[in-house]
């Protein structure tokens, strides 16, 4: 994101956002611009039938919101913007989200501990991936991040029951692109970005130093 300093104030880019929608979504529409903090300009209803909503939003609140519209629209939202120019910072934009799913240890992500891991949260990664202690693997269902074990391997044994016996059955795992990932991103959170892959993580790796920091 690019801030000026403008009369000894740092200030961040702004557009003019214009989103038509129809009008079974309109609460969805105001709902997620409302957590984004951006300002209604005005709000008119169309002789079609859709409303038009015209907002000013910082440029770094835009990224990821058409993904998101386009879940909550069913793919029936209509939005466009136009920079406005600087404003001064009135509080940085911070995504509404549950906590991360984080690997504590590294190796090659499993089948067998995928299937435990996915009851917890939603998965961004498949069996056979390498990961790292601090890497994020998916979203929790709950709103503190959890510390999961994905490398995990079946223990051999002669024994043989019914349900040891089934196939695993993994739900698809969720891939972002790379505006849905930085949209993801928490202040204590990086993406790791190569030609073959988005990798996110806590900025701390350790999680013994990344709880202690969170105490203090």
């Amino acid at each position: 994101m690019v801030y000026k300093e403008i009369d000894g104030k740092k200030q961040e880019p702004v557009e003019e956002l214009t989103i038509e929608v129809e009008p079974e979504f309109v609460g969805a529409v105001s709902q997620e611009l409302g957590i984004r903090k951006a300002e209604l300009l005005t709000q008119e209803l169309l002789p079609s039938g859709s409303t038009r909503f015209v907002y000013k939003i910082t440029t770094a609140a835009l990224i990821g919101l058409r993904n998101n519209l386009l879940t909550a629209t069913r793919g029936t939202a209509i939005m466009a913007s136009l920079p406005l120019g600087y404003a001064p910072i009135e509080g940085k934009y911070r995504p509404e989200r549950n906590g991360a799913l984080i690997s504590f240890e590294s190796g090659t992500s499993t089948a067998y501990a995928l299937d435990a891991a996915q009851a917890r949260g939603i998965l961004f990664i498949p069996p056979g991936v390498p990961v790292y202690q601090g890497m994020i693997v998916g979203l929790s269902n709950k709103k503190e991040d959890i510390d999961i074990n994905v490398c995990r391997e079946k223990q051999l044994t002669n024994m043989r029951t019914h349900s040891s016996d089934g196939a695993i059955q993994l739900t698809p795992y969720t891939e972002y692109s790379l505006e849905q990932c930085i949209d993801f991103l928490l202040d204590d959170e990086l993406l790791e970005v190569t030609p073959k892959s988005l990798r996110l993580r806590k900025r701390q790796l350790d999680p013994v130093k990344r709880k202690r920091e969170a105490r203090a």
